[in-house]
């Protein structure tokens, strides 16, 4: 069974907090979030296909991504701000068919008792419209179900490769 992503849309205010746990250390989900081949795996809603076409998870690096499914491709990109391995990540978040919205990301992993972790983020986006049209559009679905193939893919993962669990 999966932990629940627990996000929060403060009403009238143009961000979003949110929080996850994971049932692996702190190391193994940052991975996942930094190694493109890792995060191109897991990302957004299972009936999306992910291709990267940029990912320089390191501090001043972009990333670009498209998910398609079928023929419809939607394209995201951002700039990595800031990496602190197994620790944080600040980046920017945008969705290229709505190039006026752009948030700020704020990512921290935490370490948890029994080699277990906790995500918590902040989305802050430019308008509470922006933010709430992200939210309508299934952006939490979305997340939810990243973070559940996220679980998927590091209990896959051999515990005795470089790439697998120590």
């Amino acid at each position: 069974m999966s932990n629940p992503l627990n996000l929060s849309a403060p009403t009238g205010e143009p961000h979003m907090d949110y929080s996850r746990e994971f049932d692996y250390p702190v190391r193994d989900v940052f991975r996942a979030h930094t190694d493109p081949e890792l995060f191109a795996r897991w990302i957004g809603p299972q009936d999306l296909a992910t291709r990267i076409d940029v990912f320089e998870a390191r501090t001043g690096g972009a990333y670009r991504f498209v998910q398609c499914r079928g023929e419809d491709e939607y394209a995201f990109r951002g700039v990595f701000h800031t990496l602190r391995q197994d620790d944080f990540v600040l980046q920017t978040f945008e969705f290229e068919a709505d190039p006026n919205v752009v948030t700020l990301e704020y990512s921290t992993f935490t370490d948890l008792p029994g080699g277990r972790s906790r995500l918590s983020g902040r989305s802050l986006y430019p308008s509470v419209q922006a933010r709430d049209t992200f939210l309508s559009n299934g952006m939490e679905e979305g997340m939810s179900s990243g973070y559940d193939q996220l679980d998927d893919l590091l209990a896959s993962l051999p515990a005795d490769t470089p790439e697998g669990r120590e």
